[in-house]
């Protein structure tokens, strides 16, 4: 059976992430979701722009070379890169401008379609896919995109050209996965520490910290106090798994203040989550309940399936 394949790229500020997309009898699938984390030194806290772009353009040969071994010899029909990290007047940052070159190259070299799309909605698109949830063309839901760059809460409608993206709420200063990784830091673990910091966590059996206040109005929060709390948890001598329970609690009760605050707005709407931090199986199971959607872990942190996913159906409609 003749099948058509679509390339996607993305290259944020964590990640840099090849996929490919494949179309057989009617059906799309992600065939390959290739991915290189961008190195950290042991105790920074992230990237400079500038470096992240250095690490990309090492990265971004050698995935390209996987995925052309993966296209045994076809050519893709369309290729789709992240541009911007939201799809919002003014959102930039240098490190997209590199899977821009990458993919411009792949699509004159192959002589196909070249488009463009936000980091964000490639986020979502990813998520619907590996989440189970149906969505009907027009209808709306609640999308939180809850990462290491990015908290927000957004209304996204499936429109035919992709998804509109509405922006409710989110973070007035820090993001959730800025407060785990710059705790996580602190106690000595690797950047990012969302996965070293749930395995603290799990591991930990002692009391159970008390439980500070969290910061939400509306669909609003801020996520910044609690580095302040935790350092001084680590002055007195707290452990990591102690630092790490309260840490993971104080994330897990602000994103479900704030999903109160989202069924306000969307009454009986779906409620989608993606971005890495929602690969924590802790702050999970806090937020799980009806109409509730989670991406599997491999599509919820930074990754290119939903690039290549929103580019197959970009070209679809548009032949």
């Amino acid at each position: 059976m003749k099948r058509e394949l679509f390339l996607g790229i993305d290259t944020s500020n964590y990640t840099t992430s090849v996929a490919i997309v494949s179309l057989c009898g009617g059906e799309l699938s992600v065939t390959a979701n290739l991915k290189a984390p961008l190195p950290v030194k042991a105790g920074e806290r992230g990237l400079r722009q500038s470096d992240a772009v250095f690490a990309h353009v090492k990265n971004l040969p050698h995935l390209l070379g996987e995925a052309k071994e993966l296209l045994s010899g076809e050519s893709p029909a369309a290729v789709g890169y992240s541009s911007a990290p939201r799809d919002a007047e003014g959102s930039y940052m240098p490190c997209f401008l590199t899977g821009e070159v990458a993919a411009s190259a792949a699509a004159a070299s192959a002589g196909a379609a070249l488009y463009s799309f936000s980091h964000q909605a490639g986020h979502i698109r990813a998520a619907v896919y590996s989440s189970g949830m149906e969505v009907s063309e027009g209808e709306s839901f609640i999308a939180f995109h809850v990462s290491g760059g990015t908290t927000e809460v957004v209304r996204a409608t499936l429109t035919d050209g992709g998804y509109s993206v509405e922006l409710l709420g989110g973070t007035r200063d820090i993001s959730c996965g800025q407060a785990i990784d710059r705790t996580g830091v602190m106690l000595g673990m690797p950047f990012p520490a969302g996965r070293w910091m749930e395995a603290a966590a799990d591991e930990y059996s002692g009391e159970m910290p008390e439980r500070a206040r969290i910061s939400v109005s509306g669909l609003d929060c801020n996520l910044s106090g609690v580095e302040n709390i935790t350092r001084k948890m680590m002055d007195e001598g707290r452990s990591a798994g102690y630092i790490s329970v309260f840490t993971l609690d104080f994330i897990g009760r602000t994103l479900t203040r704030l999903t109160e605050g989202a069924r306000e707005i969307l009454p009986g709407g779906k409620i989608l989550y993606s971005g890495g931090v929602m690969s924590n199986g802790r702050i999970k199971k806090m937020l799980a309940g009806d109409g509730c959607f989670f991406a599997e872990p491999r599509f919820s942190a930074d990754n290119a399936a939903g690039v290549a996913l929103l580019t197959a159906e970009k070209y679809l409609k548009m032949r």
